[in-house]
């Protein structure tokens, strides 16, 4: 893995104490001579850490006042949403969420894409799925994580709602990172590739209420999932 660039590494680290409540909604940050003393770095380094956090509405600066810590709401970064909402509530009840949040969209787009879906995004599918099945075989967990995301990404597309593809698009690092906790458990893949073939089946059907109800029936055995094989095995 790439280290991260010394901005990338003061931003979330300031990013750390907002999320474990040194720094509150409304607290107002150190400034940055305090912050480059901290870190040992250059104030245009803190700056530029600052300008990133600010980018993502975690910060607002108030001229003559300081920088300030944004209410969690008004953040943009579906990553640092995640991350505080960790914190506040527990990663397990984090993870439930998430979980509902994509059975609100993904639902949605499997119906459309049942109407809409072309050959070619059949066989792109078929595809992922062969990619899966293959790399639970061998092994490779990256790479069976990546044809799992790979498979929802087409019926993304295949929707032809280009709001659906927008609005997903900042799911995707935090669904890989979770992903690749969760598929570490081979019970799991196997429930996955099973749950993957009866979407792609119900596809195939061009039926949108078919579609509907195998994309429900996976984001179900995802939820039991979680709750059988990380949550309770971690005693939570």
């Amino acid at each position: 893995m790439a280290r991260k660039s010394l901005v990338g590494e003061v931003a979330d680290d300031l990013l750390d104490r907002i999320v474990g409540s040194e720094f509150p909604p409304g607290a107002l940050v150190p400034g940055e001579l305090e912050l480059s003393a901290q870190h040992q770095v250059s104030r245009m380094t803190v700056r530029e850490a600052m300008k990133t956090l600010e980018a993502q509405r975690i910060l607002s600066v108030q001229r003559g006042r300081g920088t300030f810590v944004n209410p969690v709401e008004q953040w943009n970064s579906l990553d640092a949403v995640l991350r505080a909402a960790s914190a506040a509530v527990g990663n397990d009840v984090a993870a439930v969420q998430l979980i509902e949040l994509r059975r609100m969209l993904e639902t949605g787009a499997c119906a459309l894409a049942a109407q809409r879906v072309t050959p070619e995004d059949l066989d792109r599918l078929r595809g992922c799925l062969d990619d899966m099945r293959a790399n639970h075989e061998r092994g490779g967990l990256d790479e069976f994580v990546a044809a799992d995301l790979a498979f929802h990404d087409v019926i993304l597309e295949a929707s032809g709602n280009v709001f659906l593809t927008a609005v997903f698009q900042p799911l995707h690092r935090v669904l890989a990172a979770r992903r690749a906790e969760t598929s570490k458990v081979p019970e799991i893949q196997r429930h996955a590739i099973a749950m993957h073939e009866r979407v792609l089946a119900a596809l195939e059907t061009a039926d949108p209420r078919a579609a509907r109800e195998a994309m429900d029936e996976h984001m179900t055995q995802t939820l039991e999932d979680l709750m059988t094989f990380i949550q309770h095995k971690a005693g939570l």
